[in-house]
């Protein structure tokens, strides 16, 4: 495993691109509305990292990915694929930004509610969200990747949800994935150490029926939820400071 620990250089461009990321999300919050499709608003996000941000949206091409940010509706887990259908009332989706600017990468992702959402789907956004700054808090140098996923994995369990295990954060920087992975289950006390200048991605995956997903053959990146129980994902990039940690990716409504 080669982890790397950026340098003050490194990590001032890594603020940028993470500042960057969230401004997308920030921007495209207002078109998440029951009628829009996905594909509108992949070309919102992408007419607005290439023109107004000068950005490169990193997903768009990545080992043929062929949209700009991914769409994660519903029971879809993760790496949803733009398309024509129409976003309808009560539905939730994912929307996973990734930037890439001056060669460094700014990784995050949210919830957004579509019209008037049930009580359950929204607990589901809420808690999944709670399991990502559970997670956050525990970042400091000395800490371990197992003690992330262990209070994740405890909270998850304590509110009858389920995590995935298939899909995980990552190491982030020059590279859209780095080493170390971040899984969101396991054993405090185990796994890498945490250093200061680490970046990481915590990215939790929470679903509201059985943990197993299943990968979509049609496209090759959609992935489900085996029993199509809703999913959802809260995403943010992480630096490992002296004392604790920095949210790279932390929009204007947050105080983590």
């Amino acid at each position: 495993m080669s982890i790397t620990i950026k340098t003050p250089e490194e990590i001032e461009k890594m603020r940028v691109a993470g500042r960057l990321a969230a401004e997308v999300l920030e921007m495209i919050a207002p078109f998440v509305k029951p009628g829009v499709t996905t594909e509108e608003l992949n070309t919102i996000c992408h007419n607005y990292m290439v023109n107004e941000q000068q950005v490169i949206p990193a997903p768009l091409n990545y080992h043929g990915f062929p949209k700009s940010i991914c769409t994660s509706v519903n029971h879809v887990v993760c790496h949803g694929i733009p398309n024509d259908k129409p976003l309808k009332n009560g539905d939730i989706i994912n929307i996973d930004v990734t930037v890439i600017k001056d060669g460094y990468h700014g990784d995050t992702s949210q919830m957004f509610y579509v019209g008037n959402v049930p009580p359950h789907a929204q607990r589901l956004c809420e808690i999944t969200q709670e399991c990502l700054y559970k997670g956050m808090a525990l970042v400091k140098p000395g800490a371990r990747l197992g003690d992330i996923g262990h209070v994740i994995q405890q909270y998850a369990e304590a509110n009858h949800y389920s995590v995935v295990r298939e899909y995980c954060g990552h190491g982030i920087g020059i590279g859209f994935h780095e080493d170390p992975q971040v899984v969101h289950y396991g054993n405090p006390g185990t796994g890498v150490e945490l250093q200061e200048g680490m970046c990481f991605t915590i990215e939790p995956m929470i679903n509201a029926g059985k943990r197993h997903v299943k990968l979509l053959k049609r496209d090759g990146w959609t992935v489900e939820t085996v029993d199509k129980r809703l999913s959802a994902q809260w995403e943010h990039t992480i630096l490992v400071t002296a004392d604790g940690y920095e949210t790279l990716t932390r929009r204007k409504d947050e105080t983590f």
